[in-house]
């Protein structure tokens, strides 16, 4: 018998992301092996397939770009915060730890509660039970050895004006600061907000906040000043016609704005 887990609304899209990174893992030509994700998957007594649907791999593709931003950054400053936003059960610290950093999750109580049961915090891995909106966690972060703040699959939940606060909020606080969040297209936002159901037992929460990937960076060197940089990639399922045509998404500036993006901002 698996673990049993009482979840709803916006925490519960933690096991549809779980469902998309583990199901990857498994396969024999995986882009990302995750054994953790793997075993907490397993552990779960739910029924992804029927929730949520055939796993698109979707999710590791995300978590894989975030990793590989996040690695060469640990190696430049050893001993350094990383924040990682809306952690739910992603297994982020547990597939790049160095053995120096210092990684603070932070979720809101619900969703800590359920990390907690397979992910427990340790002295280098904490976990902070609230929202994400409450800026009082920018308290709990040491910034002497650099931080960077990681997001994935969380702004688009909040309104416009929510994002741009909190952002502002860290990218001001933070000398040196680099944030990673990704974002969905205008679009996609729009089918949340009539009601997307994913499948017929499952409708996704409303995403109010949508951006075209083309107005990303204009959009971010608007929250601060102190913006240095600000890079920005689109992203696809991990297998089939997609990941293969994405390219020429990259290349024709009316397919650009269709996908998923990811955004890197560095800061002076």
């Amino acid at each position: 018998m698996g673990a049993d887990v009482e979840l709803d609304g916006i925490p519960l899209t933690m096991l549809w992301t779980l469902h998309n990174r583990a199901s990857e893992s498994k396969r024999p030509d995986a882009i990302l092996r995750d054994p953790d994700c793997e075993r907490i998957y397993d552990a779960i007594a739910f029924d992804y397939e029927r929730a949520f649907g055939k796993p698109d791999g979707t999710h590791a593709v995300r978590s894989k770009m975030f990793d590989a931003v996040l690695r060469p950054w640990l190696e430049a400053h050893p001993g350094g915060t990383v924040v990682e936003l809306a952690a739910g059960l992603e297994t982020q610290f547990q597939r790049c730890d160095d053995g120096q950093v210092r990684w603070l999750c932070v979720d809101v109580p619900d969703a800590i509660a359920v990390r907690e049961r397979f992910l427990p915090p340790s002295e280098r891995c904490r976990h902070l039970p609230v929202s994400a909106l409450d800026t009082a966690w920018l308290d709990q972060v040491d910034p002497s050895h650099g931080v960077f703040v990681t997001a994935q699959g969380l702004f688009m939940y909040f309104e416009p004006e929510q994002v741009r606060r909190l952002c502002s909020a860290i990218l001001d606080r933070f000398p040196g600061v680099e944030l990673m969040f990704d974002t969905i297209p205008p679009w996609f936002s729009r089918k949340t907000l009539r009601g997307f159901h994913k499948t017929p037992h499952y409708e996704a929460p409303p995403m109010p906040w949508g951006v075209r990937r083309s107005d990303i960076a204009d959009l971010v060197r608007s929250w601060s000043p102190k913006v240095t940089e600000v890079t920005v990639s689109s992203y696809s399922p991990s297998h089939g016609p997609l990941p293969a045509t994405l390219p020429l998404f990259e290349l024709l500036p009316v397919l650009r704005d269709i996908p998923p993006a990811i955004a890197h901002v560095r800061t002076a």
